[in-house]
């Protein structure tokens, strides 16, 4: 019987989620908060822990030719059962892997400015949503909580990792998982624009894939079969969320406003359509 949690020992709190201490290893709890724009909001979504926690697990199941991860068990205590994960504890790699097949959000923003994202240039006349000639490798900062992630070239990642020749393992492990899923879930009439991942460290690997993984906080999903460029697209995950918070009027600044229920029942809906049609699987 694995411990009820209150008897575990708070490793961390971030914006959506808990670890505790559990043995050598941690526990992975996803709650049903949501944030845009760095802020987490009052009003919570029913079962996106769930989803959160059902879509990593789906895709640590089936990349783990591509890289190793950190997933142990679904051993856990009865109370988080389905939205947590006994992983091992990493030493973490303080970057941000994201992957680009698409222009959108940040990106596309930096692409208006300088016709390259994080030092990569681009071709020339892109439009928002446009598909990348190739996937790229767009590096972040982890930021604290509260902060913005800062998009970084490759070699300010490599400084900020020590170590070049890990860095480039970091970007082909990236792209490599990003085209593996992206395929599939092309199949699923689901793209994926873009995601990001993180990696730790092990005693048995130097990179280990960690935190979530391909999941609609993590990643921009859009429905192939609505797909147009030159235009912001409809979309699997908290996207929904953040337009309705601009159209909103608030200024991005804490606290962030309660979500009215239409749009809290549409974001869950999102979320575990996102889940069914890439996993093939019921919530």
């Amino acid at each position: 019987m694995p411990p009820a949690l209150a008897d575990l020992r708070l490793h961390s709190s971030g914006k959506v989620r808990e670890m505790y201490e559990v043995e050598d290893d941690l526990l992975m709890v996803a709650s049903d908060r949501i944030s845009a724009y760095d802020v987490v909001l009052p009003t919570p979504i029913p079962d996106k822990g769930r989803v959160l926690t059902q879509m990593s697990l789906f895709w640590f199941e089936t990349t783990g030719e591509i890289v190793p991860n950190h997933f142990v068990s679904e051993d856990v205590p009865d109370e988080v059962a389905g939205r947590a994960l006994r992983v091992q504890r990493l030493e973490m790699h303080p970057v941000e892997c994201v992957a680009r097949g698409y222009l959108s959000g940040s990106g596309w923003r930096e692409y208006r400015e300088t016709g390259a994202v994080c030092g990569i240039e681009l071709p020339d006349g892109l439009n928002e949503s446009d598909r990348l000639p190739e996937p790229i490798f767009t590096p972040a900062t982890k930021a604290e909580l509260g902060e913005h992630d800062e998009n970084i070239d490759f070699e300010r990642a490599a400084e900020l990792i020590g170590d070049r020749a890990l860095m480039e393992e970091l970007r082909r492990a990236t792209l490599e998982l990003y085209e593996h899923a992206a395929r599939h879930a092309a199949e699923r009439g689901i793209i994926i624009a873009d995601t990001k991942f993180e990696f730790g460290a092990s005693a048995g690997a130097e990179v280990v894939l960690a935190d979530e993984v391909l999941t609609p906080d993590s990643s921009r999903f859009w429905p192939a079969d609505d797909y147009a460029p030159g235009r912001s697209q409809a979309s699997f995950d908290k996207q929904y969320v953040r337009d309705w918070l601009d159209r909103s009027g608030w200024d991005h600044t804490p606290p962030g406003p309660e979500l009215p229920d239409d749009v809290v029942a549409n974001t869950r809906a999102k979320y575990v359509e996102a889940y069914e049609r890439i996993s093939g699987r019921a919530l």
